[in-house]
């Protein structure tokens, strides 16, 4: 079982359509957004996998693919921190799909530290536009 992150904290997985379909897929960090371009009004739900905590690929997918328009669903699934929340939900994610050993070792007060993330943006802070 997966346990799903957002804002609110730790959820159940509340998409059944599965990631093979006409409706949702699920893309590696190396895969080109480009070649979904005409995919993308129809789809409701992309999911990333994130290999490694270290692999930011990911990242960088999610904000072209909201830079190309895409509107539907984003979710991070693999090995995806509580430390990296913020960036995530930056980049454009809505959600991080955790396995329950991870929410097990980082529990929801970790990730929720991190749920205020567009209060925490740098360079906000240096534009003097941040949230206190």
């Amino acid at each position: 079982m997966s346990v799903i992150v957002t804002d609110t904290g730790f959820g159940p997985d509340s998409w059944t359509a599965g990631f093979d379909s006409e409706t949702a897929i699920e893309m590696q960090p190396d895969a080109d957004p480009a070649a979904l371009s005409n995919q993308l009004p129809g789809l409701e739900m992309i999911r990333i996998h994130f290999p490694s905590f270290a692999d930011g690929r990911g990242f960088t997918l999610a904000r072209r693919l909201r830079l190309a328009g895409y509107t539907g669903r984003l979710r991070a699934y693999g090995h995806v921190l509580a430390d990296q929340y913020a960036m995530a939900r930056r980049s454009g994610f809505d959600e991080v799909e955790i396995s329950e050993d991870l929410a097990a070792r980082q529990p929801q007060e970790q990730w929720l530290a991190r749920a205020n993330w567009q209060a925490h943006d740098y360079q906000a802070r240096l534009r003097g536009t941040a949230a206190r």
